[in-house]
């Protein structure tokens, strides 16, 4: 078969797919799940799997996670990555296919990710039956990128190196539906693309009192207020410009009436960063700020750290092969640059980690809208639309990176 005719044969099986990839998808935001609580997700993906004919290795990374495979010519395999988790949040988008579990939803796409790489998967399978494929292939569907690092561990049991199914992987290619891009187009950029993202909690201990006589007490609302505004400050003086980095406060919970100056607060928040020298030198100033703030105020502060994910950083050479692939497949006008990185985190980052990676997004704007909700909001729902390009994105690497 000729690449021409491989190209539009791989257009054809996407078409005849499609009804029924909706129909996945739509089930699959049915019923959302939590990181590392994906057994129906799990359950549903091996079925698309064993039906098709694909083997598959399922159990991983706490049990939901499912490694599939389909063998090839050369000697080492091209990973495809998804995330199968949902989110805490309380569903407002109206769908006939709206979350059937109360406070949890599929807010973050992860619905169309898993959708799009069963797609392919079951693409790829009906060419392999026509002829071999060029490489072998492996489909990563992961639990709990939502914070679990569930790319984490689908690396430790073995999805990357070979020691679970098929031989190791040479590449790793993976995307993300993007809300604020046009429909059907695609974007990244070579090196840092999302941020190291760390959180912290902070318990500033003071002594409380009568809100009518403050200077009885050591007050924690004042220390506390006054570490959230010296926070502000680690990255514009401390930090490298052109490094990039954010100290986000999210949380202050602390006091339970008018009239008491209470003796603890709490806060919560994070940290993130693009650049090694960044995330060491906003990891060591954030704990001196805040001891020596709450201090200073009369109070003592513990910090907890918990460092996150690593930066998503896309190799030059995969990053690459996505370009020419991608204005191969698309069209120049649909491959768009990324100028910036997003200070979001990812655990798509522990592939990178292992071998050459390369993380994209694909637009979901439908054609005359100034702006749909974004990730995460309550109101967001995967646009159907973009699954034929997100399928064909997919199948056209296995097929050629």
């Amino acid at each position: 078969m000729s690449t021409t005719d491989r190209h539009q044969r791989v257009r054809s099986l996407i078409d005849e797919l499609l009804p029924e990839l909706v129909e996945l998808r739509h089930d699959l935001h049915a019923h959302p799940e939590l990181g590392y609580e994906e057994h129906r997700t799990s359950t549903v993906v091996q079925g698309q799997l064993d039906a098709a004919g694909i083997e598959f290795a399922p159990g991983l990374a706490g049990g939901t996670g499912i490694l599939g495979h389909l063998p090839g010519a050369a000697p080492k395999a091209l990973g495809l990555r998804a995330d199968m988790d949902a989110l805490p949040i309380t569903e407002q988008t109206g769908c006939a296919w709206s979350s059937t579990h109360d406070g949890v939803m599929h807010a973050c796409g992860h619905d169309g990710h898993t959708t799009m790489l069963v797609g392919a998967a079951r693409v790829l399978r009906q060419l392999a039956e026509e002829s071999p494929l060029p490489q072998p292939v492996s489909f990563v569907f992961q639990p709990a990128e939502e914070g679990g690092a569930g790319g984490k561990r689908m690396c430790e049991d073995g999805c990357v190196d070979g020691s679970v199914l098929g031989p190791a992987l040479k590449a790793m290619y993976g995307q993300h539906g993007w809300p604020a891009l046009p429909l059907g187009v695609v974007a990244s950029r070579a090196g840092a693309m999302l941020a190291a993202a760390d959180r912290f909690d902070i318990t500033v201990e003071g002594l409380g009192g009568h809100a009518a006589m403050p200077h009885t007490t050591n007050d924690p609302v004042h220390a506390a207020a006054s570490i959230v505004t010296a926070l502000q400050q680690v990255v514009s003086r401390n930090i490298n410009p052109v490094e990039g980095g954010v100290i986000s406060v999210t949380r202050i919970e602390g006091g339970s009436a008018y009239n008491v100056i209470p003796g603890s607060v709490h806060l919560a928040g994070t940290l993130r960063a693009l650049e090694p020298d960044a995330l060491a030198t906003g990891r060591r100033r954030l704990a001196e700020v805040v001891d020596a703030t709450a201090r200073a105020c009369g109070c003592t502060a513990r910090l907890e750290y918990h460092e996150g994910y690593p930066v998503t950083r896309n190799d030059p050479a995969a990053f690459d092969t996505f370009e020419t692939i991608a204005r191969g497949t698309l069209g120049a006008d649909r491959l768009l640059p990324m100028e910036f990185p997003v200070m979001g985190g990812e655990d798509f980052s522990y592939y990178g980690q292992r071998v050459p990676a390369c993380f994209f997004v694909l637009g979901l704007l439908p054609p005359g809208s100034e702006a749909m909700p974004g990730l995460h909001h309550p109101a967001f729902d995967f646009n159907d639309e973009a699954l034929p390009t997100g399928v064909e994105m997919l199948c056209r690497l296995a097929l050629e990176a």
